[in-house]
């Protein structure tokens, strides 16, 4: 049986004016269908303990949450090693409802940036207002960070949490540390 890691294998950098770090195995299913229906409502609340987001909006609670997308797509988050319990949940939650939920754990990576000036690093690379009064705590983004998609939302008043495709965490990640030394 193989080992499982993640993108980076949890790579960190403190070296900068913020610290840096690829989280580890996060489990992460993505739910497509009409979002104003209740039982894909229900699928995605039940299975995560968090309330609907509002439309630009993550909510979390540790390694679970939600996150919107689309106006049809939610990205559930959920611990690694729950998430064929979790997938099956969300199934038998939707019943005959028309959505479809997917895993795509393997396929993505969760990098966060935190301390007083990760929102100036961030600045730096994504085309997003990322002033106090304009993005706070639990706003989410799906955006380009430099050459490549990302999606990212504030976990508390200095940290971010950003996911990537697994293809381009080590770029991700190196983006981060070059915009976070000192000077740059």
């Amino acid at each position: 049986m193989s080992n499982l890691i993640s993108a980076l294998d949890k790579a960190t950098d403190n070296s900068g004016i913020a610290a840096i770090e690829e989280i580890g195995l996060q489990g992460m299913i993505t739910l497509r269908g009409d979002l104003s229906v209740a039982a894909v409502q229900k699928a995605a609340t039940s299975v995560t303990g968090v309330k609907m987001p509002a439309q630009n909006m993550a909510n979390h609670e540790g390694a679970s949450g939600i996150c919107w997308m689309s106006t049809d797509e939610l990205l559930i988050l959920c611990p690694y090693d729950a998430v064929a319990y979790t997938l099956e949940a969300i199934h038998k939650a939707l019943g005959k409802t028309h959505a479809l939920a997917v895993d795509v754990s393997d396929a993505r990576a969760c990098v966060r940036i935190s301390g007083p000036n990760a929102r100036e690093v961030m600045a730096k690379l994504a085309p997003v207002d990322l002033s106090t009064d304009r993005f706070t705590v639990g706003m989410f983004r799906r955006t380009r960070m430099a050459q490549v998609a990302a999606a990212f939302w504030m976990v508390d008043a200095e940290t971010f949490q950003i996911v990537c495709f697994r293809s381009n965490a080590q770029y991700i990640f190196d983006l981060l540390k070059v915009a976070a030394q000192s000077g740059s």
